[in-house]
């Protein structure tokens, strides 16, 4: 019996062995990296096996190699200080050669179809990776993209927050949300568009004139928020990210899973946030918290590398608090409370009670997208979807009403598109498209209030064609749109007895653009862009009247404007010597005939003289606002550069300087962003050139500051309040990663307004009211899998 145990136990000893030796350990993996923007090698870069935690460095030309490595899949993690990690499945089989791009330098990149083109496109535009996205889980959609050049913030509060590029926002700046443009009641500043950020692999902001297929009235700015395609491995993977902030005291937590396979590749994404008063650096902003909860699918399919089907569906839901010391009873009371230092009804007791004034938010959007492609560059996009968006909001009402909304609105849109692109010998590139869209827009009677916004139906029609060349030192783009628009509108008359009254509006509007790119050497460029687009006034613009809560003030249209008339030119430089330094220079000039503006109305005092309005209603004393129209100029220069230096150092700058001017009065444009800088500094702990098992990896210390200049290019009076002065907020983050076979950790923490400054920013409404936010402590992670 023993000498049969024996047999046995050395035959499984042979068959272990023969079957090591049957399992080739002889193959390498080698390759070379090259930055995605300027094609030079990078060095320093950290290549690692997430299997075996074996891993290697690039040396100075950028190559690498791994040897001795056993057949089988694998995952690498490539990593380097500035760039967003890469993950890469190999099936590992045989020795095998990889080039590798990182996306390392400053130049942006246009994504045009969802596809990443390189730095020979005819603008460069900020662009924000998922790591990005990640690491700043607890911002909103216009938080995140705040600190980039030429981007600025219109605020209302903490969690309200419209994005602003060259001073333009609201109707003028299209949000494109997975190929649909965004829909909702993005009238008026206190309306933050409903988005999760999280449910995004990249953000790209287009700050130039080639923005003319993503839909009308753009006048050359759009911010892009879009997935990437999922990639074709069985595995199933994703993603924990949770970070809790001090401020607010709020919880913040994302669910990413998704997965391959030959039937149908899906992706599920979730998130929810709870926070609660927000404090400036000395007191409560009570009823400033909000809570989110949000939920995206993404199902997708490709038969033959011909036809690619993809299905996205996604909800957003919120309750956002507005500041309570906003809202007050008379004309003595607001003039108190435009003055005082502290805020109104301010409690020094912290709640996550969201009462009235509030606003609850519910946007659902369903996009169904075929693409077919004739050949590798010529393709057939059609696209249809459907966004509800449901907006509440609650003012503080006499007899317990308060529970009523005082503004109820509910809108549909429906989109289609239909887009062909043809790419002659790689040289020609031509694109025509066809973009409709029709929303009806309703409000609940049940408010007891006339509403802010009348019903409407929309019909918009959008025809565009590009066509495009590039060479080898000499690129260039024309390109043409023609929209139709029909606006049916049903208004209740402000006078007695009420009545319906009706109108009907016909727009016709075209846009063009033309960009010449000259590359001047290997390591500069110089492109030139001029774009004509015209946009005719919403019904915000042309309708509104009454108390819009959300940014504490009364507001009227004016039913006589006419179509705004803009011409934008660029030109800019870029500089990329090396892979370790590149310098982007943006000058930009923008001229309206025809500018729409939203200003203080005035009216005569008992002297004679004019002064900004305010009036008493019988739900308070609000300061009154009213759009106007003149004729304007808009200009300014963006400057971003970054420097890095062997594996330890990376550093950044941006500066943005922006000047409006109405030319027709003589006078600047009243809520221009002011001028400002970004800079941060990074440091990467030194490691050995092998990496070690069950170290933390990649761990990073940085340093930031933001530099806001006072807005004097304003005159006394022109605004309620005058303009606060200028600020500066340093910031502190430190990181680090845990890598272990089957999953990867992330540990963070962070540091906004380190030093607990007391400031008011010019753009944000709720700087009539109070201060800005105090000091905040972020401590996170991201579990991957």
């Amino acid at each position: 019996m023993l000498y049969s145990n024996l047999k046995l136990l050395l035959f499984v000893c042979l068959f272990i062995v023969f079957n090591l030796q049957a399992q080739n350990c002889n193959n390498y993996i080698k390759g070379r990296v090259f930055d995605d923007g300027t094609s030079l090698p990078l060095t320093f870069v950290n290549i690692l096996i997430q299997e075996s935690l074996i891993g290697t460095t690039s040396d100075k030309d950028g190559f690498f190699i791994l040897n001795n490595l056993c057949q089988g899949e694998i995952h690498l993690i490539i990593s380097h200080i500035g760039c967003e990690p890469k993950k890469i499945l190999i099936d590992l089989k045989k020795d095998t050669t990889l080039s590798i791009q990182m996306p390392h330098t400053i130049l942006g990149t246009i994504v045009v179809e969802g596809e990443q083109t390189n730095n020979s496109d005819f603008q460069s535009n900020s662009t924000l990776n998922r790591t990005t996205i990640e690491n700043n889980s607890n911002k909103t959609l216009g938080c995140l993209i705040e600190n980039e050049s030429g981007v600025n913030l219109m605020k209302n509060g903490s969690g309200i927050s419209k994005p602003i590029v060259h001073g333009l926002y609201g109707n003028r700046l299209k949000i494109i949300n997975n190929d649909i443009i965004q829909s909702g009641q993005v009238w008026g500043n206190g309306h933050a568009p409903e988005i999760d950020p999280l449910s995004a692999d990249k953000i790209t902001i287009i700050k130039g004139t080639s923005a003319i297929e993503y839909g009308a009235g753009n006048l050359g700015s759009v911010v892009l928020i879009e997935q990437k395609k999922i990639e074709k491995e069985p595995h199933l993977h994703g993603q924990i990210n949770y970070a809790y902030e001090s401020n607010g005291r709020g919880n913040n937590l994302n669910l990413r899973l998704e997965k391959y396979s030959k039937r149908i590749a899906w992706r599920i994404n979730g998130t929810i946030k709870k926070y609660g008063d927000k404090k400036s650096s000395t007191y409560f902003l009570n009823n400033t918290g909000y809570q989110e909860a949000n939920f995206s699918l993404t199902l997708q399919k490709s038969w033959k590398e011909k036809l690619f089907l993809d299905i996205y569906t996604s909800t957003f839901n919120t309750r956002l608090g507005i500041l309570r010391g906003s809202q007050v009873g008379n004309i003595t009371a607001l003039n108190n409370a435009l003055n005082a230092e502290i805020p109104d009804k301010t409690d020094s007791l912290f709640s996550y009670n969201i009462d009235a004034p509030k606003q609850e938010v519910n946007h659902h959007l369903a996009k169904l997208k075929l693409k077919y492609f004739f050949k590798e560059n010529n393709s057939i996009i059609f696209l249809v979807a459907g966004q509800l968006n449901n907006r509440k909001e609650f003012d503080i009402r006499k007899g317990g009403r308060s529970v009523i909304p005082s503004v109820d609105l509910l809108q549909y849109t429906y989109n289609t598109e239909l887009k062909y692109t043809h790419s002659f010998k790689n040289l020609w590139k031509f694109k025509v498209g066809n973009q409709n869209i029709v929303i009806n827009n309703t409000n609940d009677p049940n408010t007891g209030i006339l509403p802010l916004i009348p019903d409407y139906n929309n019909w918009k029609n959008g025809l565009f064609t590009t066509l495009s060349r590039k060479k080898k030192k000499t690129n260039f783009k024309i390109g043409f749109r023609y929209d139709a628009e029909l606006q049916k509108v049903a208004e209740i008359s402000n006078d007695l007895p009420r009545r319906i009254i009706r109108y009907e509006n016909n727009f016709h509007n075209i846009s063009g653009l033309s960009s010449i790119k000259f590359i001047m050497t290997s390591e500069q460029s110089l492109t030139i862009n001029s774009g004509y687009s015209e946009r005719n006034p919403g019904i915000n613009e042309l309708y509104s009247f009454g108390l819009h809560q959300g940014v504490s003030g009364l507001e009227e249209g004016t039913l006589n404007l006419k179509k705004e008339k803009a011409l934008k030119n660029t030109l800019e430089h870029i500089w990329y010597p090396s892979s370790n330094f590149s310098i982007n220079t943006l000058i930009y000039h923008q001229s309206f005939n025809g500018y729409i503006n939203l200003i203080p109305k005035q009216k005569e005092n008992t002297n004679g003289e004019l002064v900004n309005e305010i009036r008493t209603t019988i739900r308070g004393a609000f300061p009154v606002f009213k759009y106007q129209q003149t004729n304007a100029n808009i200009y300014g220069f963006d400057i971003s550069s970054q420097f890095s230096t062997g594996n330890s150092i990376f550093g950044l700058i941006k500066y943005s300087f922006l000047r409006g001017q109405d030319v027709k009065n003589k006078i600047p444009l009243i809520y221009m962003p002011s001028n400002s800088i970004f800079g941060s500094l990074k440091y990467q702990l030194k490691k050995s050139k092998k990496l070690n098992k069950g170290k933390f990896k990649n761990t990073e210390i940085e340093i930031n500051n933001r530099f806001v200049f006072e807005q004097k290019n304003i005159l006394i009076g022109q605004d309620f309040v005058s303009p606060p002065s200028s600020y500066n907020l340093f910031g502190f983050k430190l990181s680090t990663n845990l890598i272990l076979p089957h999953f990867k950790i992330r540990f963070f923490t962070e540091f906004n307004n380190l030093f607990n400054i007391k400031y008011r920013d010019y753009l944000n409404r709720q700087r009539y009211f109070a201060n800005d936010l105090g000091l905040s402590v972020i401590i996170g992670l991201n579990f991957k899998f």
